[in-house]
């Protein structure tokens, strides 16, 4: 199996050095990733200027690493026109992707880029305050959730979320009902107005969600698709809409 690996936090990022370690045991990896980090960058791809990408002085021990002056999904592109890939794995995210985040998250642009591109493509991150998360205590689990996923053929786009201390595996449905992005005014030290676009903690969320598995210290594994298509508002427009 050959695996592609990228992130949005960056080539330098601890999270990629431990996905890249525990992803070897699975098959051939291959890592390429953005020179610095693209956080909350979304599905955007770079065509203005061109990409080029750089061996990378991080060392990743023997397996191959490349830095791209681009995006997760610039990142994703490129690595696959380099040679074949068979599955991309974007993180480990230093910051978690859960609900209605999953929209702007760099991190999932990465594998949804390789499912558009026609491979498999799963997203893993976890939660990052003051301090780094502690890769090497997520190790076994990352290595589980990896097993699990990986062999099964019926899975194309996933996206991963690790509690910082996991006790088991939960199977979830993306949380949609809020969303914890809010503007903060300010004022830099020059007296003028500014803004942060952060992140409010929210309530308790619903059982069986994304969130809801994060917050009892299960890693949540949610299952998605590309096709953002409402298939119940489309049937009850057909069914009153009489066709041309």
């Amino acid at each position: 199996m050959k695996i592609l690996i990228t992130n949005d936090d960056g080539i330098y990022s601890p999270g990629i050095a431990s996905l890249a370690k525990i992803a070897a045991r699975f098959g051939e990896v291959r890592v390429v990733a953005p020179d610095v980090e693209q956080s909350s960058m979304g599905h955007a791809i770079t065509a203005s200027r061109p990409l080029f990408y750089k061996k990378s002085p991080v060392n990743f021990g023997n397996i191959e690493a490349y830095r791209v002056n681009g995006t997760p999904a610039d990142c994703v592109a490129l690595g696959s026109h380099l040679s074949h890939i068979d599955v991309v794995l974007s993180g480990i995210n230093m910051g978690s992707n859960l609900g209605n985040s999953m929209w702007h998250s760099g991190t999932l642009a990465g594998a949804k880029q390789a499912v558009l591109l026609g491979m498999k493509g799963i997203a893993l991150s976890t939660p990052a305050g003051k301090a780094e998360p502690d890769f090497d205590a997520l190790a076994p689990y990352v290595e589980k959730t990896l097993a699990l996923l990986l062999e099964n053929p019926d899975l194309s786009l996933v996206n991963v979320n690790f509690p910082p201390h996991p006790v088991g595996i939960k199977w979830t449905r993306q949380a949609v009902q809020q969303y914890d992005g809010k503007i903060v005014p300010g004022t830099d030290p020059m007296g003028r107005k500014h803004y942060w676009f952060t992140v409010v903690p929210l309530e308790a969320a619903e059982e069986g969600t994304d969130r809801w598995a994060i917050d009892n210290g299960l890693v949540s594994i949610t299952p998605l698709r590309l096709d953002l298509t409402n298939e119940t508002e489309l049937m009850k427009v057909l069914q009153k809409t009489p066709t041309a």
